[in-house]
């Protein structure tokens, strides 16, 4: 399973971006799929994730801001992120969890960097 995301970029405080992200390969059954983030000497934190059962979850820090979107069925997902924020500037990663039977594997995308400039 590959997971290719794209969409990140530089932008000014109070500005907008789209993060995009798509699944491929030996796919069976999609559980959740989502956005993490990683700032230097930070750990990696969850931004947004979107269940198959569409419940949706956002991190305090991007609430009323961000929005996940996508149809997980259909093993992509998006992120749109308005009024970024320095404090949002990391290497975002797209998730997803997938079951094969009864064993669940979590993939992870090649990360792409947002530059928010004050």
């Amino acid at each position: 399973v590959q997971l290719q995301a794209s969409g990140g970029g530089f932008v000014q405080a109070g500005g907008s971006l789209k993060l995009s992200c798509a699944a491929s390969g030996n796919i069976h059954s999609v559980n959740d799929m989502g956005w993490y983030r990683q700032a230097p000497g930070k750990e990696r934190e969850l931004v947004a994730v979107n269940t198959i059962g569409s419940t949706i979850t956002y991190a305090d820090s991007v609430k009323g801001r961000f929005t996940i979107s996508g149809d997980i069925s259909k093993t992509a997902v998006y992120l749109q992120m308005d009024d970024l924020k320095p404090d949002d500037s990391a290497v975002y990663y797209c998730h997803a969890s997938i079951f094969y039977g009864a064993t669940e594997n979590h993939y992870w995308g090649q990360g792409t960097l947002v530059t928010v400039s004050s």
